[in-house]
């Protein structure tokens, strides 16, 4: 008996302990005008401040073109090495051309979901909506990338992301008039969690460089990425995207995993994932503030996993 409530004891004693290394992590709040941590298997929500306030969120809607890109791919048996023509409308959708990107180059449908995903190269995202726009179903008679953006808003409320509205494939916010792409930190992560399930998707976001190729003029020209994402390949962080403009600030997605957690009950053995989401919108240091959240995230994941792992559905994504 005595053993027994030992064993109890002591069972209390580290529950204690995890709460208290949690509760230490949160010695000062985020400056990020927007933020969330979540579990990414079940959904729920480790931290947040803010996290369905409707922003700008820039880049971060390549998530959403990446995943439209290999869903359609995916499902049409399509090889993404095929080749795809940069037009002189795809040069004039604005934004960024880090790969400096030409009318008349051609680039692979892979190497242009890299292009968009590592280097955040909009006329990349453009030219890639553009080729599969017009492959897409489409009702309404869009434009190949309205239709594609279409598609994109589609999956966005077929997530339950009903605080998100997609306006082009980039998350350029300089050019419409009288309209402003937004979405929100929770939105955001729903959108995470989906696209960690699409094949392909986090093989891309978690390279931290990759060489593409260019094909112009008849001759092959390599190009050099550099993933924009500084954490990649720290502390167990494997994606996921930046983004950045004047109406947007800094934004951040990270994700980041552990080894699965197993636990036998008698001949069955249940085998749980671990992996959690950082969403933070209007940073003034996204990279700083995205590593502390996760050491934290992890810690409140710690205590949250101790207590059994209650999901409450108005703590869930």
């Amino acid at each position: 008996m005595s053993e027994s409530f030992s064993e109890k004891s002591m069972e209390i004693i580290k529950k204690i302990a995890v709460f208290a290394v949690a509760a230490s992590a949160w010695t000062s709040a985020p400056a990020a005008e927007s933020y969330l941590i979540a579990d990414n298997q079940t959904g729920h929500i480790l931290a947040s401040s803010k996290k369905d306030e409707k922003l700008p969120v820039a880049s971060l809607t390549k998530v959403a073109t990446a995943v439209v890109a290999l869903d359609w791919a995916r499902v049409n048996n399509a090889d993404l090495s095929t080749h795809a023509d940069i037009s002189a409308k795809a040069l004039a959708a604005g934004g960024v051309n880090p790969v400096g990107l030409q009318p008349g180059d051609q680039v692979s449908l892979r190497d242009l979901i890299y292009s968009a995903l590592l280097a955040s190269d909009n006329i990349a995202a453009t030219a890639l909506a553009e080729y599969v726009g017009t492959r897409l179903p489409n009702s309404s008679n869009l434009d190949p990338v309205g239709n594609f953006v279409a598609h994109m808003n589609a999956l966005a409320r077929s997530l339950g992301m009903s605080r998100t509205l997609f306006l082009n494939p980039s998350g350029f916010d300089g050019m419409e008039e009288g309209a402003t792409p937004y979405s929100t930190a929770a939105d955001m992560a729903r959108l995470t969690r989906y696209a960690y399930n699409v094949s392909g998707f986090p093989f891309y976001v978690a390279q931290a460089d990759r060489q593409i190729q260019i094909f112009r003029n008849g001759v092959h020209m390599p190009f050099d990425l550099r993933n924009t994402n500084e954490l990649v390949g720290r502390d167990g962080i494997d994606g996921v995207k930046t983004g950045r403009t004047r109406r947007a600030g800094d934004c951040l997605i990270l994700s980041s995993d552990r080894s699965p957690e197993s636990q036998r009950d008698g001949e069955k053995v249940f085998v749980t994932p671990r992996r959690i989401i950082v969403v933070l919108l209007r940073s003034p240091d996204r990279f700083g503030e995205g590593g502390a959240l996760f050491q934290q995230g992890w810690k409140l994941y710690d205590a949250w996993a101790a207590q059994g792992r209650k999901t409450p559905k108005s703590q869930s994504l």
